[in-house]
């Protein structure tokens, strides 16, 4: 049999691996233990739901918030409300990468935890991927290692060599928020993110530019002088229930475009292109990328396609599925974080609803 070596087990990474252990050997290596918490807003599209029901990879959903309105707040306050056409359901990625793991594991998946790669090479037709714990071979490697990593220095992808300004926060918090919504609240140079997850618990996410943190020395103190001066904000931490020690955070979160495929390595998820996290669907967009992934290396590995073909029509098939959708999210994240366009924003969705509606289904994707 093929074996595939998946780098970095996050959701990309688990959908594939539950995919193709019906057709290769598995292996995936991830650098921490489950269960272990993520920066994510943590929001599924509904288009997601046929594929991961067919392939048993979706936990109660009775049990989990279903959200179909997005509320959006401008810097100073001003809000609006559009109804989600397609909607979706909010899940924590402690709960859903540690059942997608265990799924994995059961249907004959070798997953390696505390196992960091370093580098990966192509030797002839065979993959050497050094890790901290040994030197694997495999005919195919998947990268799901998220948004940056060492690896992706190790390869010297293109976007690493250009810093980017964004820090990302993420609390889970108890506090009185409609479970039919996701909010989306600005402040100067930034934008928070909330809408609820199991438990009865919410997941609060915000992106900053970093003069922002740059300014206050401590997350703490900018929370107080920047993000709470939206009003909703202000209210939100005033009342919540903080539930982490500290904040999940991560810097420099790049926007810029990826490879899908870089150095024959078949890139997935946030690995291949990241879209904007006021969109509220990188996570579908992982998954559907596993899928694609899967689909192609399948037929690889049975066979039916050369690895040149495989490389080819899976770059083809992303651009297809994703590129626009990523374009898109970052044309909307230029109406986000600032007092005059984030009034625009609103405005749009109150007083032209239809051109905001279009505007958030051209970063969401159809049932799959």
């Amino acid at each position: 049999m093929r074996k595939i070596l998946i780098v970095g087990g996050g959701l990309s990474g688990l959908v594939a691996a539950n995919l193709l252990t019906k057709c290769a050997e598995v292996v995936l290596v991830e650098k921490k233990q489950y269960p272990f918490h993520r920066v994510c807003g943590e929001y599924i599209s509904n288009e997601t739901v046929p594929f991961l029901q067919r392939h048993g990879l979706l936990p109660n959903l009775d049990a989990l918030p279903v959200i179909k309105t997005l509320w959006i707040t401008s810097v100073n306050g001003r809000k609006s409300e559009l109804p989600l056409d397609l909607g979706g359901f909010g899940i924590s990625r402690y709960a859903f990468d540690h059942f997608l793991f265990q799924r994995a594991v059961k249907n004959g998946a070798q997953v390696f935890e505390n196992c960091e790669a370093n580098t990966i090479t192509l030797a002839g037709d065979r993959f050497l991927v050094e890790t901290s714990e040994k030197i694997f071979e495999a005919d195919v490697v998947i990268g799901s290692f998220g948004k940056r990593s060492r690896i992706d220095k190790a390869m010297n992808r293109s976007f690493m060599q250009k810093k980017s300004p964004y820090v990302g926060v993420k609390y889970h918090i108890r506090v009185a928020h409609p479970s039919d919504v996701i909010a989306l609240h600005n402040f100067k140079d930034g934008y928070c993110g909330i809408s609820n997850v199991e438990d009865g618990k919410s997941t609060l996410c915000y992106l900053t530019h970093r003069n922002n943190l740059k300014s206050y020395k401590q997350i703490e103190a900018m929370e107080r002088n920047v993000v709470c001066r939206n009003p909703y904000l202000k209210e939100i931490f005033a009342r919540a229930e903080f539930l982490y020690d500290k904040p999940e955070t991560i810097n420099e979160i790049s926007f810029e475009t990826k490879q899908a495929v870089e150095n024959h390595v078949i890139m997935c998820g946030d690995a291949a292109g990241m879209i904007t996290p006021l969109c509220g669907n990188g996570m579908a967009l992982a998954i559907h990328s596993a899928k694609i992934a899967a689909e192609l290396i399948t037929d690889f590995a049975e066979g039916r396609k050369s690895r040149a073909q495989l490389e080819h029509d899976y770059t083809k098939r992303w651009n297809q599925l994703f590129a626009t959708r990523l374009w898109a999210g970052k044309q909307i994240q230029k109406l986000f974080g600032n007092e005059w366009t984030s009034d625009l924003a609103v405005n749009l969705a109150r007083y032209a609803s239809p051109v905001a509606t279009w505007l958030v289904k051209q970063t969401h994707g159809k049932p799959f």
